[in-house]
């Protein structure tokens, strides 16, 4: 029973401090400024990477972005450079799902640890930003929606898999996530994104759904590489900040790798609008 209020009372700090991010750019733009700094000293301490270039990567990356939108007037060279962020994210994560199908182990040596640090992490909370800001103004309510989807997702997912899992998606690298789960996780995201698109002024169904499928997908495919990081440093968790969740890449896991795919999506919908 104390477990369980733990575990409750920590996660009820960590969505009001989401929540109230959102009533402010300034004010979400710093809550993942720490978020970022704190994944990144957890997912250091996974592949056991030493040293603090990885967060002078992030602090510039970050910074640099942020007061690009904040701060300057001008957009020159803005979109060029997101863009090439982009092309190399995406290629970085796709080199990461392939290593999902494969039985050696993720690149833990130093320049691969720097790559992912950069690539899977520091700018998978640029794009976390970018989608906030797809009316080219501050609108967190695509980012509410795309979180709460994530949240559905990964709660309906363990609830059905639990009771209900039989066939394992990847056993050895997570036991307990089945296809079941996956499926369960992946239908009431589909069935959440109406409700968004209907109490939310953003996207329509059609595109909520788009949005809400690949969330599922790429959001349990960035457990799974999570997972797998930490089955090669043999831990449960990736940190011990959340007590009762474990680390707070544990519980960002699944909204970092998917926000390059999902702002790609938003990206094409600006493009064919």
């Amino acid at each position: 029973m104390k477990e369980l209020i733990v575990r409750a009372l920590s996660g009820i700090i960590y969505v009001s401090l989401f929540l109230l991010s959102l009533n402010s750019q300034h004010a979400l733009i710093a809550l993942f400024f720490v978020f970022g700094l704190i994944c990144i000293a957890e997912f250091n301490k996974l592949i056991q990477l030493k040293g603090v270039v990885s967060y002078i990567i992030f602090i510039t990356l970050y910074l640099s972005f942020a007061y690009w939108q904040l701060v300057l007037d001008s957009n020159e060279g803005f979109i060029e450079a997101i863009q090439i962020l982009h092309v190399l994210t995406i290629f970085v994560q796709l080199f990461l799902i392939k290593d999902l199908f494969s039985e050696k182990t993720l690149p833990l040596f130093i320049t691969k640890g720097y790559i992912n640090t950069t690539f899977y992490l520091s700018s998978a909370f640029i794009f976390i930003i970018l989608i906030a800001n797809y009316y080219d103004t501050f609108n967190p309510n695509i980012l509410l929606g795309a979180s709460i989807l994530v949240w559905v997702n990964d709660s309906f997912a363990y609830l059905i898999g639990k009771n209900f899992g039989k066939q394992k998606l990847f056993a050895r690298i997570s036991p307990k996530k089945t296809v079941e789960g996956f499926l369960g996780g992946l239908f009431f995201a589909c069935v959440g994104s109406y409700f968004i698109a209907k109490y939310t002024n953003t996207l329509d169904a059609t595109n909520w759904l788009i949005m809400s499928i690949i969330i599922s997908v790429f959001g349990t495919l960035g457990d799974l590489i999570e997972s797998k990081y930490k089955r090669q440093a043999n831990v449960k968790d990736s940190g011990v900040i959340m007590p009762g969740h474990g680390g707070l890449l544990d519980r960002l896991d699944s909204i970092i790798f998917a926000a390059p795919f999902i702002y790609l999506f938003l990206r094409i919908l600006k493009y064919v609008s």
